[in-house]
């Protein structure tokens, strides 16, 4: 299992941004238990899929606004009805995470109990940060008209009022392909972090 905590950045200057965040994760990702505010501008979350715990890095590493714990790892059964009723060792690793994301290059951190498992799902997420946080909105544009819908190159270039070659060029600066291949790998390597994950595929 995965719990994820995201703390606000700076958030004594800056406006609340959980309820918009509340309000992304629900139409990204299908969780165990929803995201919901668990401390002051801090919200937590419990996961089965590798896949979605990226999803929800990309999204909060596009926003900007959060450090990004992730803990891997059993959670006391029965499940809670609530995630912030939740107990176990992927808890603890979570909020252990969270807290050492703001000491670190990139504004997370994974945590499980494979060291050197989770160090590899952190490196591989924290290379996707760094492509991220390097796409230009130009960059950003082109990759959400290719993922808008099922369409070509060719019919997201001309929702953008640009040449076939055009978009050609910004999904390559962009690093659209490599982000699709990072987000591969730092799921097989999040599910390999996670024994009852690595069991089951």
């Amino acid at each position: 299992m995965y719990v994820m905590t995201l703390d606000q950045r700076d958030s004594r200057r800056g406006r609340d941004a959980v309820p918009e965040l509340l309000e992304a994760l629900a139409d990204l990702v299908e969780p165990v238990r929803p995201f919901e505010r668990t401390a002051g501008d801090e919200v937590q979350g419990l996961l089965d899929s590798p896949e979605d715990v990226v999803k929800i890095v990309v999204h909060a590493l596009r926003d900007g606004r959060w450090w990004i714990g992730v803990g891997v790892g059993e959670v006391e059964g029965p499940l809670p009805e609530t995630t912030r009723a939740g107990r176990g060792p992927a808890y603890v690793r979570a909020r252990t995470a969270v807290e050492r994301a703001k000491a670190e290059p990139q504004p997370l951190a994974v945590r499980a109990e494979e060291a050197e498992a989770a160090d590899d799902a952190e490196t591989a997420l924290w290379l996707l940060a760094s492509l991220l946080g390097r796409r230009t909105d130009a960059g950003w544009e082109a990759v959400d008209a290719m993922e808008a819908a099922d369409v070509t190159q060719r019919d997201a270039a001309a929702a953008l009022g640009i040449s076939a070659q055009a978009m050609s060029r910004r999904l390559a600066v962009a690093g659209w392909t490599e982000e699709r291949r990072g987000r591969t790998l730092a799921a097989h390597l999040l599910a390999a972090s996670d024994p009852e994950q690595k069991a089951s595929r």
